[in-house]
Order: C-alpha cells, then structure tokens, then sequence
C-alpha cells in the first residue's frame, strides 16, 4: 500500500471547526495584504489593481498550494494534518512579503477581539 494513503488513514478529516478557522483565516490573510498595500496586482498580475477577499485568497492562494502538496482538489477533502501543511507553505511565502497571519484560534480570535477594544477605547 501507498505510504501516503497510509499517512490519510491515521488522520480525520478537517472538523467544522478547522473549517470555520480556515475561511477565516482566509479572510485575515487577505486583510493582511491589502493592510500591506500588496493587492492581487502586485502579488499576482502587474496589469490590474484587485484587492484580495476571502475567496480570492482561498483560490489564488490556497488552493493552488494545496492542489500541488496534496493532489487535493477540495478543502473537504483535506485531513486535520494537511491544514497544517498547506498552512506552513503558505506561511513561508507570506514571510517573504513580510507578513504573518496565525491561524486563528480561540486564543487568537479573542486576542485580536482585545486589540480592538483598546484601540476603540484609546480613540474615544
């Protein structure tokens, strides 16, 4: 048997949970580089000024990293381990642009959620 079916077999598939996190994580990455001035144009294609969204960072983004790691044409398909993996490598790319955006979390989302409560407090 195949090494890597044997490696899907030992992990479940992305919980509901991972899916919520992932979509928003997308939309934190995608926030992240239009904060950063590195619209799709700039990133992607020199012609046209396109601001990121969540769904474009899900198809320009993610899904081209996962289709090429993985061979997975979904994100329903993907395993607990592979968010992770497809993660990583993007991660690495946003690096070189000087962004990170961790994966959220319930740490994460209430951290960000206090960041805002200050910064609107502060502005007051």
């Amino acid at each position: 048997m195949d090494k890597d079916m044997l490696n899907d077999k030992e992990y479940n598939q992305r919980t509901l949970c991972q899916n919520r996190a992932l979509h928003l994580y997308f939309q934190l990455v995608a926030d992240a580089l239009n904060d950063a001035g590195l619209d799709m144009r700039k990133t992607l294609e020199p012609e046209v000024e396109i601001p990121w969204s969540k769904d474009s960072v899900k198809e320009y983004l993610w899904r081209p990293i996962q289709k090429i790691q993985l061979q997975k044409k979904s994100t329903i398909q993907l395993t607990t381990k592979d968010i992770d993996t497809i993660y990583d490598t993007l991660n690495m790319f946003l690096a070189k642009h000087g962004l990170y955006e961790p994966f959220p979390s319930i740490e994460e989302i209430m951290a960000k959620q206090r960041e805002k409560e200050i910064s609107t407090n502060n502005e007051l």
